[in-house]
């Protein structure tokens, strides 16, 4: 079985204003990585069909789906002040998360073992009834209620290191304990959302796992929490698929974020979602393209999964991370709010 690379050109179709961070060429810089396909190991998917109303709305309402299908074919126009629309961006949106599907299928199937989307526009601020930062469709929550719904899965993981907090996600299942959402993103910060005690209600309480660090973290940091929180969550829920939001504008370069991550640190905190993967799924993992704004290090942090997932360049386990100076309270807080349904 081998890692799927799922990218199209259809993807170009959503365009944004000039000057707006989530643009076009973002995708074009990760096509660029189609024509050495054989050398990083993957095996190239196209966008192959639409997601169905049914199917979005398993996690979006009506009036929202209907909200989006109304731009097809119109002109630009604004649904937030960061969040717009093109003639094809409804489309679009429609590939992406159907795109998204086509490879939790593929991979359920055994086809591939695992596979990343680099799928435009993001979705992990699409709340239930809104667009919002950039995203139109939640492209990850729709995956995961297919992954229940279509596979009968009763425990699906989302890992998220977005720099900015998956507020949709978090807030489409948070009472669902059938998904345990883990969020490590920069706090405070856009959208403002993610705070420690945020953890869930009713059947989801504890299931929403939110890791929020203050601006200026690095790999130390965002690699010591995935060692006390991410793996040890995922060790005591045991999923039977792992969903990543892999943005990548904590990247020390970004121009949106105000993190320190390395592309080193990327492939690390790749190694230990794999991991998890191994562990509890057979390597099951689809990941899904978020953020990340400088083109350079986009390219390059996205080369740099591929290959993990791959099984190029991985040397085994990791060690673990110590404990990062500065981080002590957070980890006071986060066992104090997990205290009734994680061990930390």
């Amino acid at each position: 079985m081998s890692t799927a690379f799922l990218i199209d050109e259809i993807f170009l179709g959503h365009v944004t204003p000039d000057g707006h961070p989530e643009r076009v060429a973002r995708l074009q810089a990760l096509l660029a990585l189609r024509d050495r396909a054989r050398e990083l190991g993957v095996t190239l998917v196209p966008a192959r069909r639409m997601v169905t109303d049914e199917e979005l709305l398993r996690v979006h309402t009506q009036e929202h789906v209907k909200n989006i299908a109304a731009t097809a074919g119109r002109p630009p126009s604004m649904l937030d002040p960061d969040t717009f629309t093109s003639p094809e961006s409804h489309t679009t949106a429609r590939y992406a998360a159907g795109g998204v599907l086509d490879l939790v299928d593929r991979v359920m199937s055994g086809e591939y073992r695992n596979g990343f989307a680099a799928v435009r526009p993001p979705g992990h601020h699409a709340e239930s009834h809104r667009a919002m930062g950039f995203c139109l469709f939640s492209n990850i929550a729709v995956a995961a209620a297919h992954a229940i719904e279509r596979h009968g899965l009763e425990r699906v993981l989302v890992v998220d290191w977005d720099v900015h907090h998956g507020n949709g996600t978090q807030e489409i299942f948070w009472e669902d304990s059938r998904v345990v959402f883990i969020s490590l993103h920069q706090f405070p910060f856009y959208p403002g959302t993610g705070g420690v005690y945020e953890t869930g209600a009713g059947a989801g309480l504890g299931c929403t796992v939110n890791i929020p660090l203050p601006g200026g973290c690095g790999d130390d940091e965002w690699l010591s929490m995935f060692d006390r929180v991410v793996v040890p969550v995922a060790d005591q829920f045991r999923p039977q698929l792992v969903l990543l939001s892999a943005g990548f504008d904590a990247h020390r370069n970004d121009p949106l974020g105000g993190m320190r991550v390395t592309g080193p640190g990327f492939a690390a905190m790749a190694n230990r979602v794999l991991d998890i993967a191994e562990t509890h799924t057979g390597g099951r993992l689809v990941a899904v393209l978020e953020g990340g704004y400088d083109l350079a290090a986009l390219s390059a942090c996205v080369e740099t999964v591929l290959r993990r997932m791959a099984r190029q360049d991985r040397a085994g386990r990791d060690t673990p991370q110590p404990l990062s100076p500065g981080l002590s309270r957070l980890m006071v807080d986060l066992r104090a709010a997990h205290a009734a349904r994680w061990k930390l």
